[in-house]
Parts: C-alpha cells; structure tokens; sequence
C-alpha cells in the first residue's frame, strides 16, 4: 500500500478540507489538500452535473500528483429559481465572488419569493492515478432565508436555514453540520466503508514495474 498513507483532496478551501479532515481523524492517513503542493493548472468545472465536476477535478488531481484523490462537488438548488444556482453555486455572482457576495446575489433573486424550498446536493468521487473513481452521493433539504444568519460554515451556509434544527448551518457547530449536511451524510457514508475502499485504491494504484535487463 505505497501510497495509501496520504489522500489528497482536491481543493483550497480550508473550511472544506477541516471538515473532512474531522471525519476521518481515526483512521492512519494524513490529508492533504491542495495547498500542499506546488502550483497545480486549475480544473475547468464545465460539467452539467455536480457527478462529472466531482469526477474531473478527482481524476485529474490524482494523474498529476500520483496520489489517490478525493473531490467533491456540491451545490444549492433553489426551487423557485428552477433550479439555480446548481452546479455555477461557486460561480454564481462571478469567478471571483465572497461567499457574502454569492449570498447577497441569492438573497436579491429570492426578494418577493414565497416557495423558500431549497436543497444541497453533493457529489463525492474517489478517483486513482490510473482513471477508475468510486462515487458516493447525499442531499439535505431546507429553506431560504430571508437574511444571513451565523458565522460559522462557508458559501451558501448563512442563508440556507435547516428546519429540524431550527438554524441556518452557519449557526451550527462543525459537528452538528458534519451530522445532517449533504457532505457530512456522502462522508459518512464513504467513511463507513472506508475498509472496502482502502482495498479499492491498493487494487487500482499502478504499481512500479521493475525493469529486468536481459542479455542477448
């Protein structure tokens, strides 16, 4: 298992990586992201779907380092815009937006809106150096906001307002998020069948080939 030691997950976001890093603290690998390494040419997010975005970004990651690689993608679909955000949620008020801008955008749309039904999705896919990528998928419902609440989380967390617990994710605890949001539920699912994947990436990393010379 040469190079099961290390998982790279294949983004910049310190909020993102934290949580992932929390879930998997028990097991005997260290996780990276991708600020551990040089510069690495940006992945072109222009799939249709959260699953070819997830796949991409894990699958081009794990070519270029020679590790195995997780990505996920992830999005806030909004009934009463069709849909939108989707898979353009980290692009939505432009390339380089905070997520007070995206927010802001979002909350500008939804003005006058009674339907205030929203969800997360995430898509989580594991891939290997050589191509093949296992995939794990979650969805948590909730509604709009009709302003920014709390200061924990990232991206859409403020606005989207989780019923059952009666907050917005930014007003949850990283370990309460963790237990009801779309990547904490595709995470903990992917976590309890760590085992079996661990197997799965020892069985699909290429391994070095040794070179015999033979004399002619």
């Amino acid at each position: 298992m040469q190079n099961l030691n290390i998982l790279v997950i294949a983004t910049r976001n310190k909020g993102k990586t934290a949580e992932i890093r929390d879930l998997f603290e028990d097991f005997p690998f260290g996780i990276k992201n991708l600020e551990d390494f040089g510069p690495i040419p940006p992945v072109e997010e222009d799939g249709s779907t959260f699953d070819e975005n997830a796949y991409k970004k894990a699958s081009f990651t794990a070519k270029i380092l020679g590790l195995p690689a997780l990505a996920d993608d992830s999005g806030l679909i909004v009934e009463a815009l069709g849909g939108a955000p989707g898979v353009r949620s980290a692009r939505y008020a432009g390339e380089n937006a905070s997520d007070e801008q995206r927010c802001a955008r979002l909350l500008k749309e939804m003005e006058g809106q009674t339907n205030r039904k929203a969800a997360f999705e995430c898509v989580i896919s594991i891939a290997v150096p050589t191509g093949p990528a296992l995939t794990y998928e979650a969805r948590v419902e909730g509604l709009i906001a009709e302003k920014p609440a709390g200061s924990n989380g990232f991206g859409y967390d403020s606005i989207f307002y989780y019923p059952p617990l009666k907050k917005t994710f930014a007003e949850l605890t990283r370990n309460e998020k963790n237990r009801v949001s779309h990547r904490g539920k595709a995470l903990n699912e992917l976590r309890d069948e760590f085992k079996k994947v661990l197997t799965w990436i020892d069985q699909h990393m290429p391994v070095m080939e040794k070179f015999v010379h033979h004399e002619k």
